[in-house]
């Protein structure tokens, strides 16, 4: 695995947490109504997941296990092969969910999902990237999880 890509993902991701961090709090209603809110919320939580497959996708080829179909697949595939907790897992592929409607069919986002993904869950990508760094240190000491 290359840990400079991983380390390069990892800061990106940190950096798109931040930004959406920095416009915290606000509620619901503020959002649904704030352009500029959304569009630097959206964007950067658009982002994060896919940095975070990006990072699942690179993750599931280096432990050479079978190529996941969709893009929620992947954290699937790094649960069963316990780098990261099932429910981590399934977190994150829902996360997948709210992207693919951000990016095909932007005019349905609902804010109210947004704003609770954004309060409840952001910290799920700080957990997944916890998880990579220290499976990234495991590969680095050696060790060898066949």
């Amino acid at each position: 695995m290359d840990r400079a890509v991983i380390d390069q993902k990892l800061e990106s991701l940190r950096r798109c947490l931040a930004r959406i961090r920095s416009k915290q709090p606000f509620t619901p209603e503020q959002l649904a109504s704030d352009f500029d809110l959304q569009d630097i919320v959206a964007l950067n939580l658009t982002r994060a997941v896919q940095l975070a497959v990006d990072m699942a996708a690179h993750m599931v080829a280096a432990l050479d296990l079978p190529a996941p179909s969709t893009m929620g697949e992947s954290f699937e595939c790094l649960a069963q092969a316990r780098v990261i907790d099932p429910s981590l897992a399934r977190q994150l592929k829902c996360a997948v969910g709210f992207r693919n409607v951000a990016v095909h069919n932007y005019s349905n986002v609902n804010w109210q999902t947004v704003h609770t993904i954004v309060d409840q869950h952001l910290q799920d990508f700080d957990a997944f990237a916890i998880a990579v760094l220290q499976h990234q240190d495991k590969l680095d000491a050696g060790f060898n999880p066949e």
